[in-house]
Order: C-alpha cells, then sequence, then structure tokens
C-alpha cells in the first residue's frame, strides 16, 4: 500500500508518519485554536451553549470525514449564515425560544440532502455547470472579504495584541523552522495572550467558577423539549422562516470545497463527491441543531490554516475534532476560551481571511478564466460589488440588546427572509453564468483537473 503523503511548508514531500504524533497532536490544536473565535462567537450572540457548539463541531465534523471516505480535509464550526434565523425567533436569546429556532434550522439541514441526491442522480457534472470558476473563484475571494470586517472590528478591541498576533504569525510562518513553521497560528495566539494578561485585558473571573467537568447540553435545550407543551404555530413559523436560508448555505458550501479543493490540489467535487460533502454537511447541521448547537459548516478559517502550514493531512483536523469533543466535557475550559482576547481572535483571523481571499485568487489564475470576455468581469465584478456592498448589520431589539439583521429583507406572504451580500451575490453570479452567452468552461476537463 502507498503511504500517504503531506506537503510541509517549502521543504518538500514527506510521509504523514514522519511528522510523529506529538506533531500531529499540535497541528490539530492548531486547527482547534483557529476555529475558537468564530464558533464560539455565535453561540454567544444567540445565547446557544458554548459546550454544545465544541461538542457538535467535534461529532460533526468526524461525521463528515466519514460520509467523505476521510479524503477531505475539513472542520465543521458554527454557520453565521443562521444568525437572522435565530434573531427572528428568538430575538433576545430567550431560552424557551430557542429550541423552536434549532427545530427550523434542523430541517434546514435536510434540504442538503434533497441536493445531495439531486447531484447523485444527475450527477456534479451537471451541477457543477453553474458553478465554475468565473463563479466559484470571485465568491471564494468574497468570503474571506466579507470575513474581513469582523477581524477589524474585534482588532480594535486592542490593536496592540492584534499587531502582536499577526507579527507572531507572519514571523513563524516565514522565518520559522520545523514545526515553528507550521504551527505559527498557536504561537501567535499564545504570544497575544500573554500581552493581553500583562495589560489586563483578561478577566479570569468566569474561568475561576466554572467546574472541571460537566455535561455540554442539557435536555430543556434541545429540540426534544418543545414536545413536552408545543407550540404548533411557533413550530411552522419557525421552519418556514428558517429553511429557505440553506440556499444561501448549500452556494457557500460548493464555494468551500472549491477553495479546499484549489488549496490542497484536489478535485473534492469529483473525488469522494459534492454529494457526500452536502451530506456530511447537511446531516451534522441537523443533528447538532437537534440538540441545541448551532448550524454546521465547512470552515474556512481551517482552509486559511492549510493554505498557510501546506498540511493537508485530514488526520489532523479530526484530531481537532477529538480535541473539541473533549473539551466540551469542561466547563472550566469553556470559559477559558470564552476569555480569549477579542483582540486576539481578530489578529489571527485577519490572517486567516487573507489567506482564503488569496486562495480564490489562485482559483481564478490556475483555471484560466478570460477576463477579456465582458461576460466574465461582469459575473465577477456583480459577485465581488453585492457580497462586499451587502452586509449583515447589527440592530437592537427592545430590551436593547444586539441582534444581527440580514442585508437584504423581503416578504412572501407572511414569511421574511433575509440574505447576506454573498448569498445574493452568489445567487446573481449563478444565474448571470447561466443566462450570459459565451461559456468556456468544461467541468471534468483539463482545466477542471487544475481545480
Amino acid at each position: 500500500m502507498a503511504k500517504e503523503k503531506v506537503t510541509i511548508g517549502n521543504e518538500g514531500i514527506y510521509d504523514a508518519r514522519q511528522l510523529g504524533m506529538p506533531k500531529m497532536i499540535t497541528l490539530g490544536l492548531q486547527h482547534m485554536f483557529a476555529m475558537f473565535g468564530a464558533t464560539v462567537l455565535v453561540p454567544a450572540l444567540t445565547g446557544l451553549s458554548v459546550s454544545a457548539t465544541l461538542l457538535f463541531a467535534g461529532l460533526g465534523t468526524l461525521l463528515f470525514h466519514f460520509l467523505a471516505k476521510g479524503k477531505v480535509p475539513a472542520f465543521l464550526g458554527s454557520s453565521f449564515a443562521f444568525l437572522a434565523g435565530y434573531g427572528a425567533i428568538a430575538p433576545a436569546g430567550e431560552k424557551e425560544l430557542l429550541p423552536y429556532a434549532c427545530l427550523g434550522v434542523a430541517c434546514a439541514g435536510l434540504l442538503y440532502l434533497i441536493l445531495a441526491a439531486l447531484v447523485k442522480a444527475f450527477g456534479a457534472k451537471k451541477v457543477m455547470t453553474f458553478f465554475p470558476p468565473v463563479v466559484t473563484g470571485p465568491i471564494i475571494i468574497a468570503i474571506g472579504l466579507t470575513l474581513s470586517s469582523s477581524a477589524i472590528n474585534n482588532c480594535k478591541a486592542n490593536w496592540l495584541v492584534a499587531v502582536v498576533a499577526i507579527a507572531i504569525v507572519v514571523i513563524c510562518n516565514i522565518w520559522g523552522k520545523g514545526m515553528i513553521k507550521i504551527v505559527p497560528i498557536i504561537f501567535g495566539v499564545i504570544g497575544s495572550y500573554i500581552v493581553a494578561v500583562i495589560m489586563g485585558d483578561v478577566s479570569f473571573e468566569a474561568v475561576k467558577t466554572a467546574d472541571w467537568i460537566g455535561l455540554p447540553f442539557k435536555f430543556e435545550d434541545t429540540v426534544f423539549s418543545i414536545f413536552k407543551n408545543p407550540d404548533a404555530s411557533l413550530i411552522v413559523t419557525a421552519i418556514i422562516t428558517i429553511m429557505p436560508i440553506a440556499i444561501a448555505t448549500m452556494v457557500e458550501h460548493i464555494g468551500d470545497i472549491s477553495a479546499i479543493s484549489s488549496t490542497v490540489g484536489k478535485n473534492y467535487i469529483e473525488e469522494p463527491g459534492l454529494h457526500r460533502t452536502l451530506l456530511g454537511d447537511g446531516l451534522a447541521t441537523t443533528i447538532a441543531s437537534l440538540f441545541g448547537a448551532p448550524a454546521n459548516t465547512t470552515y474556512g478559517e481551517n482552509t486559511g490554516v492549510l493554505s498557510l502550514t501546506k498540511v493537508y493531512d485530514p488526520r489532523v483536523i479530526r484530531i481537532a475534532a477529538y480535541f473539541a469533543i473533549f473539551f466540551s466535557f469542561s466547563p472550566k475550559f469553556a470559559a477559558l476560551v470564552s476569555s480569549m482576547p477579542t483582540a486576539t481572535i481578530g489578529g489571527v483571523s485577519l490572517v486567516l481571511y487573507g489567506m482564503i481571499s488569496a486562495v480564490g485568487v489562485r482559483n481564478v489564475v490556475e483555471n484560466k478564466v478570460d477576463f477579456t470576455k465582458n461576460r466574465n468581469v461582469i459575473i465577477a465584478a456583480l459577485i465581488l460589488v453585492l457580497s462586499i456592498g451587502i452586509k449583515f448589520t447589527s440592530v437592537y431589539n427592545a430590551a436593547g440588546e444586539e441582534v444581527i439583521a440580514g442585508g437584504i429583507n423581503f416578504a412572501i406572504g407572511s414569511v421574511n427572509i433575509s440574505l447576506s451580500g454573498l448569498a445574493v451575490a452568489a445567487i446573481v453570479g449563478i444565474v448571470l453564468n447561466a443566462i450570459l452567452p459565451g461559456k468556456d468552461y468544461d467541468f471534468g476537463g483539463e482545466a477542471a483537473k487544475e481545480e
């Protein structure tokens, strides 16, 4: 049997086993740290459990890897796309209303299974004719650019701490040797964390009072608690309101898988197949939501780590998942994670989000998208402008609490639908590519193999 290969920095190709278990564990920890900021922020904004979030991020990742034959180095973390849905059903994070919102998200996850079945029935080639590099490339670029504003906002909390994190990451990755070169995120987090502690920007009160061991979720926080005394009207409202959001997240899933494919240099849409990755993402979202955790999604932060470290072994991602599951049973650890300085998260995220956009540029260049054609220019231009120009905004409810509102809001009958700029841009790009003449991309041809 041929030994599995991975790329380590710029030093060449090595057998993954040469890393050794200690180094593999360190790399896994780095991926866990990379996803922390955004993954923990979703329950912080919605009122969901941080511990449950970590548990089902880990379990969802392992389920995804099982269904994708263990071939795709993707981590599944909390999805921001459903924030508007949670806000619509439980605007102030009401504990009694959150299970209804979670039910709506669980049903949205089932739509992934329908699309996966269509891909399986008709083939990825027919589906992917709607997602050529002129569409997916700018979408990947936009994913990084739209996330960048959250990184900047986090950096504003303390620019000195953020700059320390950025500087350490850059120095370790450019001038570091051996493991220092491929785990710059960990060093960036630790270094900037120490600076923040010295400056007095970190409070450990919540850590001191938290228990060492505890269950990640409670029955009353799960969807199953609804059926003790169900509100039928609220159930229908939650499902109808939240399910349409899945249309946008499924498009983002295809963009994320394209980004990982471009980063690693393997076409995961063909093998193990888009239907398998959609199935894994959808089931992970449904299961997580049933137990009171946020929806899952393939995580751009971890794609950024792949691009930065050049270590693509999926086993490293699975190690990160094991760590997430292990630490989900420690409320004290959840409190420690929550105490991580906002500026530290911002500084590290700034680098990772930039790496995502760079992968999008590479996707466009390697597939030789012809920008001398007006159709390609128009498609790319509208995707970038719409995704960046239309933003989710923070508004405040009657209780004075922050709620995330969608950039584009409209009603179909009594149903209110909110779409992010990225969702609008993706839909516009897909439609324009389908109707404008002059298509020049053949999925499965030489250009696609390069992707």
